[in-house]
């Protein structure tokens, strides 16, 4: 595991967007930052979701997170300006974004994959991240530390047969964010890295493999210490890296 002790006031007064944010390692990092004193903004498609967590996050009394239903596969350009406009409006900048967000698509033979299905996983895992991106980073850039944080997969990294669509995605992924972070190298406080949360408990991982016990993979409560890392000041000097969550 990541080796990160992370000082309970590291996010301290931090607004910080999470996608995916109703359930697995989404609803996990979004709690680990409330808990260490970010405002979290809540975002994913089930509204139904993103309330469970806002009420886990207001019992324990860490700062008020804000829910914001926003479905990636069918948002228009206007929607994410619309995003953009909110979030400036309420809280003048973003210091911090993680993409989380992402859809496995259909484990297939190239061959049998249908183009409906490569599309809407890459819809969902590299257009409207790159868009959610491009619209947000003049706010990121108003912040005086700011991070943002994509989900890659060891399939984004080396890809395997039968990934399809997802090991593709994840490989673009790997690019946006080396291409950002490059971009932002010396021109301005934000920075750009990649996280491979590598096996855990979630409803995705138990989809791509339903012979598994769940039980042998460590929960995304436990892989937040490299979440928590990048997101704080003790990462500053990273940029453009490739980590490991395990």
């Amino acid at each position: 595991m990541f080796d990160y002790n992370a000082p309970a006031n590291l996010l301290d007064g931090r607004i910080i967007m999470v996608t995916g944010a109703g359930r697995g390692i989404g609803a996990a990092a979004a709690k680990a930052y409330a808990a260490h004193g970010a405002t979290v903004l809540l975002l994913g498609k089930t509204e139904e979701n993103l309330n469970r967590v806002y009420d886990e996050i207001e019992a324990a009394g860490h700062p008020q997170p804000v829910v914001i239903p926003f479905n990636l596969e069918t948002a228009l350009s206007h929607q994410y300006d619309e995003l953009a406009a909110m979030v400036e409006a309420e809280f003048g900048r973003l210091d911090g974004l993680l993409h989380n967000a992402s859809i496995l698509g259909p484990r297939t033979p190239l061959e049998q994959l249908s183009g409906d299905n490569f599309m809407r996983v890459m819809q969902v895992n590299v257009n409207a991240m790159f868009m959610l991106t491009s619209t947000l980073l003049p706010l990121l850039k108003l912040s005086s530390d700011a991070s943002v944080v994509f989900t890659s997969s060891s399939v984004g990294r080396k890809g395997r047969a039968y990934w399809g669509a997802y090991a593709v995605s994840k490989f673009a992924t790997e690019g946006l964010m080396q291409v950002l972070a490059d971009e932002l190298d010396g021109t301005s406080s934000a920075r750009a890295n990649s996280v491979n949360p590598g096996a855990t408990r979630t409803d995705m991982r138990a989809h791509a493999y339903p012979g598994e016990n769940p039980a042998s993979n460590p929960t995304p409560d436990e892989i937040m210490p490299v979440y928590l890392y990048l997101m704080g000041p003790d990462s500053q000097a990273v940029n453009g890296q490739a980590l490991n969550a395990q």
